[in-house]
């Protein structure tokens, strides 16, 4: 599964360069989880599973704490929360996840993306079977059978704890996000290189430089979409 780790890797490294776009797209996330319950991450587990997210991009705390106040304040604008699935080239699969205040709009703007990047759209269920609801977390100063140890002893299930380069990543089921971080925090561990609730492929594919090429132009369109909160795939774009 160590391949797995590349593309939310690039994904993270790709921060410096869209930080504005990033935070803004954090800052509408933020906002949608507040109002999905009380606007405490306390009581409140999407907002805290996108809070945990948020830290590990380094979002400020000023645009964490407008997005919340803007929750609390009842404002009346809403969001759908929806899913496309879709093909790029050479057997390429993509996910993507949007909230939107105008589907016509999002719907329009993700097909294009698709279309005029070597892709086309597929109905739903199309992709997503080849894909794994999956919980990454990521951290340092410890090895594989450390942090190993340190789960079997809280009695935390993980699917995977891989060390990638400088960084023990823990692969689990969405339900035991949070388990796994308070054991590693039990532990002593305050910092995540990654805290991500994900989709991966099953199985990556490679692609010829010409493809890729392509593809990485398709997935550049489909995240620049500001109604796009997330993009997942099946290619593995760290070779």
């Amino acid at each position: 599964m160590g391949r797995k780790w590349n593309n939310i890797k690039e994904k993270k490294a790709s921060k410096d360069a869209n930080t504005s776009r990033i935070y803004a797209k954090f800052g509408r996330e933020i906002y949608v989880a507040a109002r999905q319950g009380e606007p405490d991450p306390v009581s409140n587990q999407a907002l805290k599973v996108v809070l945990e997210r948020a830290k590990t991009y380094s979002v400020p705390k000023h645009i964490i704490d407008k997005a919340i106040e803007k929750a609390k304040g009842g404002s009346e604008e809403s969001y759908d929360e929806l899913r496309y699935e879709g093909f790029g080239p050479s057997g390429s699969m993509v996910i993507v996840d949007a909230l939107t205040n105008n589907v016509n709009r999002t719907a329009s703007d993700v097909r294009a993306a698709f279309g005029k990047n070597g892709g086309n759209m597929g109905v739903s269920g199309s992709v997503a079977y080849m894909f794994d609801a999956t919980a990454v977390i990521g951290i340092e100063g410890k090895t594989a059978d450390e942090v190993l140890e340190l789960l079997m002893e809280a009695d935390v299930d993980a699917r995977d704890i891989l060390e990638e380069e400088d960084a023990v990543i823990v692969y689990a089921e969405p339900d035991q996000f949070h388990a796994v971080q308070e054991a590693l925090r039990a532990a002593g561990i305050e910092e995540f290189t990654v805290a991500e609730l994900t989709m991966l492929a099953q199985n990556d594919i490679s692609l010829e430089a010409d493809a890729q090429a392509q593809f990485e132009k398709m997935i550049d369109a489909l995240e620049d979409l500001e109604d796009v909160q997330q993009v997942y795939h099946n290619v593995d774009l760290g070779e």
